[in-house]
């Protein structure tokens, strides 16, 4: 396998450790085991196949598929293609003139028309997604940024831009071409386009990653392998801020609801088997020793009261929260499968029960727009009003928290300068089994600017919960 230093003793080990450590530090949990059984793949896949070495690390450090787009980036920036055919790596540099990178044949020359030049790039694009061959487009994708995707040269080097070369190419509109090229000429319509046309979608994202990958590979080439790791892999799901979630993040959030609500379901179950007997019935005990001869060979219980779990979620659902208030709500939604005794309430600055919309069976997204139109959460100006929002719940649903519930406190604790409501909470704490408050927050700006979040703190637990995974490490400490 080529790396820029396997030529020296002992560097081709030094490569693969420096890329576990990337692997690490992007989030996938990765041991010594796991980097071991990494360096034993080298020594039996063919390391001039560079797919074969790929899926063979990949099968020893990976352990969700979710981890395998952070995989593959990594992989790519260590094991770049290679710049001559036949090979499977190289030190990713952008050697070689224009036109090495693919099949060139009629390219205007460099310097001339740059329109005549795009045009007939795209459509030699459009050639080679019709053929469909991969390492052709790859090729093509290196061409196309060696010519449409340099920027100013700068100090530093030559900077290269995908979004360049995908505004200059505009290859999403090229799909309908692409279509009709694949239908052959038969009528459109019915399942045959319908297969035409995804299958059209399928290689034109394939080109985009191929342009990404490449622009990845020369940025490496200038700036170094880890500053680009830093920057190019995106958070794994467990890891995204909720915060700063997008539609897509929240997409992928939503995947891993379902695995922890059967944790802690799980955890809540065993709790409930562990001691299933009460305390010792001691005249019943007694009592059955005398058919032993006065010796209690078998004890009796007295029979224990099955606790019911029961869970109130109490959920700030306004703008400045909303990525991690979707996320809590879906595992709210998540634990109403396992449990019978889930309430859920939502407040800005008024509260509403909101338990209805999340009827088993109910699509979470839709049950969360509902929230929006139709649940009484706003009484005043929209913004949030934490002090409020209690003296609401605990006026209306005065018997909601009891000895037997749990009361989980979801918000950022931005009270807008309003009164906090501490005797209010202090009071639902009291009354409850347990409670915690979950905040998507840091710890650092805990009692910052409008946040009473230290103030909170001094009558309720309150964790730091800005990613899924901690929200994973609260669950197991329930």
């Amino acid at each position: 396998m080529p790396a820029p230093d396997a030529t020296v003793p002992g560097g081709l080990t030094g490569h693969l450790d420096g890329f576990v450590r990337a692997v690490r530090e992007a989030g996938v949990p990765v041991g010594i085991s796991q980097a071991v059984d990494a360096a034993e793949v080298l020594t039996v896949v063919d390391l001039l196949d560079r797919e074969q070495l790929r899926h063979g690390l990949g099968a020893v450090l990976l352990q969700r598929a979710a981890q395998r787009p952070t995989f593959d980036v990594l992989f790519d920036l260590w094991w770049p293609l290679s710049d001559r055919p036949g090979t499977g790596g190289g030190d990713g540099a952008p050697d070689g003139e224009p036109g090495e990178a693919g099949d060139a044949d009629g390219m205007p020359v460099a310097g001339g028309d740059p329109g005549q030049l795009t045009e007939w790039m795209r459509a030699e694009l459009l050639r080679l997604l019709l053929s469909g061959d991969e390492e052709a487009l790859r090729r093509f994708a290196r061409l196309a940024v060696d010519q449409l995707g340099q920027g100013q040269p700068s100090p530093g080097g030559q900077s290269f831009f995908s979004y360049r070369v995908l505004r200059a190419l505009s290859p999403d509109t090229l799909v309908a071409a692409l279509v009709q090229g694949l239908l052959g000429g038969q009528q459109g319509g019915g399942l045959a386009e319908q297969v035409a046309r995804q299958t059209g979608k399928e290689r034109v994202a394939a080109f985009r990653s191929a342009v990404e990958a490449e622009v990845r590979r020369r940025t490496a080439a200038e700036k170094g392998r880890e500053k680009v790791a830093r920057t190019a892999v995106r958070p794994l799901a467990d890891q995204v801020d909720f915060l700063r979630a997008q539609q897509a993040d929240l997409a992928e959030l939503r995947r891993t609801v379902a695995p922890l609500a059967r944790r802690l379901a799980a955890r809540l179950s065993a709790r409930r088997r562990l001691g299933r007997e009460g305390r010792l019935d001691f005249r019943r005990t007694v009592r059955a020793s005398l058919a032993t001869g006065g010796m209690p060979l078998v004890t009796h219980h007295r029979p224990r009261a099955v606790h019911k779990p029961e869970l109130v979620v109490l959920c700030d659902v306004s703008g400045s929260v909303a990525g991690f208030s979707h996320f809590t709500l879906m595992l709210t939604q998540a634990l109403r499968e396992h449990f019978t005794g889930v309430r859920a309430f939502a407040f800005v600055d008024s509260t509403d029960e909101v338990t209805r919309f999340f009827k088993p069976g109910v699509d979470v997204v839709d049950a969360i727009a509902r929230i929006g139109r139709e649940a009484d959460v706003v009484s005043f100006d929209g913004h949030s009003d934490y002090g409020n929002a209690f003296e609401v719940f605990a006026e209306k649903w005065p018997a909601a928290v009891g000895p037997k519930t749990s009361l989980l406190v979801l918000g950022d604790g931005r009270t807008n300068y309003r009164q906090p409501g501490l005797p209010t909470l202090a009071d639902l704490v009291r009354r409850s089994r347990s409670a915690y408050w979950l905040n998507p927050e840091p710890r650092r700006l805990w009692g910052s600017g409008d946040s009473a979040a230290d103030r909170y703190r001094e009558v309720i637990p309150m964790v730091e919960v800005r990613t899924a995974a901690q929200l994973a490490d609260f669950v197991t400490t329930l």
